[in-house]
């Protein structure tokens, strides 16, 4: 008999505001109820996204450790293996080192169908001891999905198969960039002058795991200083926070920008900021698929990125938004100045970004896909559970019948 619902486990490590957490939301939103029943698991039940997440009315479980190795972490793994025992769970999907690392040995143990691990950066948050300890434990998941071939690139070099990564873009809910705005709301609140033209970038404020600002935020902060010497009017944001932001703040008060620039810290209102910008820059040296871009691409708003990871396959230069050098200042701030005084190019490539969204990142895609995988993956499952029970009751008859997994 086959049951109505596949059951499956989503593991994460928290809910700050991140792409990785947004994109685990927006999966968590808008998986078909009526195919598959969600659980939820953290490591940290905390951050702006907690609320939203609660709010799907799924079961969420809290695993409290200080370090992946300790006893404390056998002693959550062990809850975890005898959660997903009772729960009968069809499919485990963990997000990110540390719920791999976690999550995929317990699913492993506990003899889950499908264990998914999800990978979605180039590499710079973890050190070659990580990559190696998280390529091992990836050897026990059916699967790994990625959301840029530039992380496919990078998991292959390090010893991965190919044959078992999926890659799946990113998804934006393009009906929050739709609703009409008021366009001159962000200006009051800031005291900008209403014919200022804002130029923004949304990012996290961390260093990687090498101690490098890889969200390239002082290069923009210089390039910055350049552009307002040729477009006095611009003004600049810093939408998103962490530890680099007091550091960041100090250096573009050293270049002079004064009030040109404004750091607003961790913002929930990313559609009504967007629709006051007049350019969007991603200054990163090193990216898988950034959420920011395709937010910014989503409200029609022109983006000047860094030619690193998967930014060229959101942003391709001179259709939907331009592409730069990492580490290169002057470059940003010469495609910005071009973008500020030819708003015709700069509607052009807002609009081309937006339709290519619509096309290949828009969440209903992100989503049916991801289901899509979760069935071909179950289906896989109940192939080889058939043909291993099927050789069981010939050398046994009168074995019993096996757990028949869920199929969407």
């Amino acid at each position: 008999m086959i049951q109505d619902k596949t059951r499956i486990l989503k593991f994460i490590t928290g809910f700050q505001v991140g792409g990785t957490e947004r994109q685990y939301l927006l999966l968590g939103q808008r998986l078909d109820r009526a195919r598959f029943q969600l659980s939820m698991a953290c490591l940290n039940r905390c951050g702006e996204f907690l609320p939203p997440i609660e709010d799907l009315g799924a079961p969420l479980d809290h695993y409290r450790i200080s370090s992946l190795a300790s006893w404390e972490s056998l002693r959550e793994r062990a809850r975890l293996v005898s959660s997903l025992k009772r729960h009968e769970i069809d499919i485990v999907h963990s997000y990110g080192y540390y719920p791999n690392l976690f999550a995929i040995p317990a699913a492993w143990l506990a003899r889950v169908p499908v264990i998914v691990a999800s990978i979605r950066d180039t590499g710079e948050w973890t050190n070659s001891a990580q990559k190696r300890a998280q390529s091992l434990v990836c050897r026990l998941a059916d699967h790994v999905l990625v959301n840029a071939a530039a992380v496919v690139d990078r998991l292959a070099r390090e010893g991965f198969d190919r044959e078992r990564i999926t890659v799946i873009e990113n998804g934006v809910d393009i009906s929050r960039f739709s609703a009409p705005r008021d366009r001159g709301a962000l200006h009051r609140e800031l005291g900008f002058p209403a014919e200022a033209p804002l130029v923004a970038v949304l990012a996290r404020m961390h260093r990687s795991i090498h101690g490098v600002d890889l969200k390239g935020i002082r290069y923009f902060l210089d390039a910055a200083r350049d552009v307002a010497q040729r477009v006095p009017d611009a003004r600049f944001l810093v939408v998103g926070d962490g530890p680099l932001r007091a550091e960041l703040e100090r250096y573009a008060l050293s270049l002079g920008l004064g009030q040109r620039v404004v750091f607003m810290g961790f913002r929930l209102d990313v559609p009504e900021i967007l629709a006051e910008v007049a350019v969007a820059v991603s200054p990163s040296l090193a990216e898988a698929i950034s959420n920011s871009v395709i937010e910014a691409m989503a409200a029609g708003v022109p983006v000047v990125g860094t030619r690193v990871g998967g930014t060229p396959e959101a942003v391709e230069d001179g259709e939907t938004g331009i592409l730069v050098p990492p580490r290169d200042a002057g470059a940003l701030a010469r495609s910005i100045v071009t973008l500020l005084e030819d708003r015709a190019l700069a509607s052009r490539l807002g609009l081309a970004g937006r339709r290519r969204i619509e096309t290949q990142f828009s969440t209903e895609r992100m989503v049916r896909a991801t289901e899509r995988l979760y069935a071909s993956l179950i289906e896989r499952a109940r192939r080889r559970q058939s043909v291993r029970w099927s050789r069981r009751w010939a050398r046994r008859p009168g074995a019993p019948a096996p757990r028949t997994i869920s199929l969407p």
